[in-house]
């Protein structure tokens, strides 16, 4: 018999948090995070990571789990993740995962396998004496033309990434992404699974975006950000990520404050409209609106969905498109 499994995604700010609460109490469950940044400690208002108050209670699990500078991949979130599946479902209890990063998601819902290529140590040294000779940049060029998609996903500053990606394109001949998109081919997947993927008139969800950010810096996002500055988190895989990048850019001299609030909320509402699009290409979900006010009439159905007595719920992308 499978494992039970929910999942809940969707954009940015659209209402993922307070669903996963809500689905969690009334059906006996326990939320995993599905976000790439609330795995860090001490990067709460950036993250718009979920309070103790805000758990009503509920166990989350993956939050709050490496520091700032420590790496993390999808790998390694699939593999947590899976662990903690297996211990929801034996306590008898569900598993829900919530969150908005598409490949960690995927990754465990669609038996992902990522490259096990063995290394070539002659050239990785290669690599590391063409990085101290011609610096980053150019590695990172380099990586732009073998895997020009790969580059698109890793930050230049990501030197260890950068590298593995042209260690597997040099062992394998295959790039990163392309062993990815042809696992993306597959709709197999090894659980019971429900897929839920919240959707909202992209007009409200944008000012629901624009004021999430203003809502961030009056919580304190630029006391939070300087001191991760003042600490010497620099250049971290971490706070590479939209919330962090654009006030280190007022930190570092490079733009007024003003300014950098305005680059959050455009690269906040751009990443959104980059996650309603790869939802919609990648995974076969259940689409729910939530533009309405009433937010527990279309929870009902969302329930309804999930204990599989739904009827004739429409699977269209609404108007997220």
């Amino acid at each position: 018999m499978k494992e039970r499994l929910i999942v809940i995604v969707g954009p940015t700010a659209v209402g993922k948090t307070k669903t996963g609460i809500e689905l969690a109490k009334a059906l006996n469950g326990e939320v995993i995070s599905g976000d790439s940044m609330q795995i860090y400690r001490g990067m709460d208002i950036g993250t718009a990571k979920i309070s103790k108050e805000e758990m009503e209670g509920i166990p989350h699990h993956l939050i709050d789990i490496k520091d700032p500078c420590e790496s993390f991949s999808a790998a390694e979130f699939q593999e947590r993740a899976k662990t903690c599946i297996t211990d929801i479902n034996k306590r008898g209890k569900l598993p829900i995962i919530v969150g908005g990063t598409g490949l960690y998601i995927r990754s465990v819902t669609h038996k992902y396998v990522f490259s096990t290529a063995s290394g070539d140590e002659q050239y990785r040294q290669k690599l590391e004496d063409l990085l101290s000779e011609k610096g980053p940049d150019w590695l990172y060029a380099f990586l732009q033309e073998k895997d020009p998609e790969s580059a698109m996903r890793i930050h230049p500053n990501n030197v260890r990434r950068v590298m593995r990606a042209l260690e597997i394109y040099h062992v394998t001949g295959k790039t990163m992404t392309e062993t990815l998109r042809e696992q993306e081919q597959s709709q197999d997947t090894p659980y019971d699974l429900r897929l839920i993927g919240l959707s909202m008139d992209r007009s409200l969800l944008y000012e629901r975006i624009n004021d999430r950010v203003d809502q961030m810096m009056s919580q304190g996002l630029l006391e939070e950000a300087e001191r991760l500055f003042r600490e010497g988190v620099r250049d971290c895989q971490s706070v590479q990520a939209i919330g962090y990048k654009e006030i280190y850019e007022y930190l570092e001299g490079r733009m007024t404050l003003e300014g950098a609030v305005e680059l959050l909320k455009r690269n906040s509402r751009r990443y959104a409209k980059r996650q309603y699009t790869w939802f919609r290409n990648q995974m076969d979900i259940q689409w729910f609106d939530m533009s309405a006010l009433n937010f527990y009439e279309k929870f009902n159905e969302i329930r309804l969905f999930v204990e599989g007595k739904e009827k004739n719920l429409s699977n269209d992308y609404s108007n997220g498109k």
